[in-house]
């Protein structure tokens, strides 16, 4: 199915981008390397090749005039959704050619950053590319002449944003998400105010012990708060 395709090229994407903004993270610190360079270099363009793949899939489906006004309206949405992924990921772009250029492996000008991240990356890279083991070019000075790709790279997407906004006529406003703002959040704190809520309601016993509580509560917060009203008549006393 179409739609399925979609949110699979667009799951991907959200993937591979998301590896790629951890491996930024670790550019210019104590774990940056040369194959950490690699990584990088390898996570963007694959993450380029899913922009391209889903950008060609959504223009198509949305210049199509005769699909349904349910079914534009969830291409819509997943089509913001990549808009924004497109976004983040020009983000995280220009951030790692800032942090290569600043932190130099082949002519080091200054320390790596002490982030207190240790390890390698290989396996955050390997999972962004689908593949076992990240496999490495023995010496390749990745370090400057990725700068330069890195550059072109970005104007590249910069460009596939102004296209895409150009091809296609969406205004993210007017697109309605199908969950509000922070509800896996706010699921969360309502399951454990319901469970909390359980516990209180659970026997004569347990409600004993909730009032017990809320009496405990209100007794430390009137304390504190006399002593609080104390203080500061003593202080404007003896001022």
């Amino acid at each position: 199915m179409v739609k399925d395709e979609c949110k699979t090229l667009l799951n991907a994407l959200n993937k591979v981008s998301a590896c790629y903004r951890h491996l930024v993270t670790c550019a210019g610190g104590t774990s940056d390397s040369q194959n950490l360079r690699e990584e990088l270099k390898k996570t963007r363009r694959k993450a380029q090749v899913l922009a391209v793949a889903n950008k060609n899939k959504l223009t198509t489906i949305l210049k199509d005039k005769s699909i349904s006004k349910d079914d534009r309206a969830e291409f819509e949405r997943l089509w913001v959704l990549f808009s924004t992924c497109m976004e983040v990921l020009e983000i995280d772009m220009r951030r790692a050619l800032e942090l290569g250029q600043e932190f130099p492996l082949s002519a080091p000008t200054k320390r790596l950053i002490q982030t207190g991240v240790v390890g390698g990356t290989s396996a955050v890279a390997a999972r962004a590319m689908n593949i076992q083991n990240m496999k490495y070019e023995e010496g390749n000075n990745i370090d400057t002449a990725d700068l330069n790709d890195l550059e072109q790279e970005i104007n590249e997407v910069g460009e596939m944003i102004y296209e895409m906004d150009m091809k296609v006529n969406v205004l993210q406003w007017t697109v309605e998400a199908k969950q509000g703002p922070g509800s896996e959040l706010k699921s969360t704190v309502t399951a454990g105010a319901s469970s909390l809520a359980v516990v209180c309601a659970n026997g004569g016993g347990n409600e004993k012990l909730c009032d017990t509580n809320k009496v405990f509560a209100g007794t430390m917060f009137s304390a504190v708060l006399i002593i609080a009203i104390v203080l500061t008549v003593c202080i404007v006393k003896f001022a």
